[in-house]
């Protein structure tokens, strides 16, 4: 590559760098009904480990995808909502699970 040249990034790659891992199409789809518990998370995404939910839940917190509310009652009670930018998702997971439906 010249010096000269631009990097362009690619609007894809970008969108994937936020949502980060596969579980977060699987989380996503879930809080699209709302927010949701921890628990409700981990029951409602069949196969994920606490660990890989924990850190999909602080990737896409960090990327203003969710929000994260703790309610400071005994047990601690934590919640987590979708943003504009999350809700904004909805549109490609619908697509996403149309085409998943003809073609899987």
């Amino acid at each position: 590559m010249k010096k000269n040249e631009l990097i362009i990034e690619c609007s894809i790659e970008k969108a994937l760098n936020i949502i980060g891992s596969k579980w977060s199409f699987l989380i996503l789809r879930e809080l699209f009904c709302g927010t949701k518990r921890f628990g409700e998370l981990e029951r409602a995404v069949q196969g994920i480990s606490p660990k890989a939910l924990t850190d999909t839940l602080r990737h896409m917190e960090a990327n203003d995808i969710l929000v994260r509310d703790v309610y400071p009652t005994v047990p601690l009670r934590v919640e987590y909502t979708l943003t504009e930018k999350g809700q904004d998702f909805h549109k490609i997971i619908k697509e996403m699970k149309i085409w998943g439906s003809k073609w899987g």
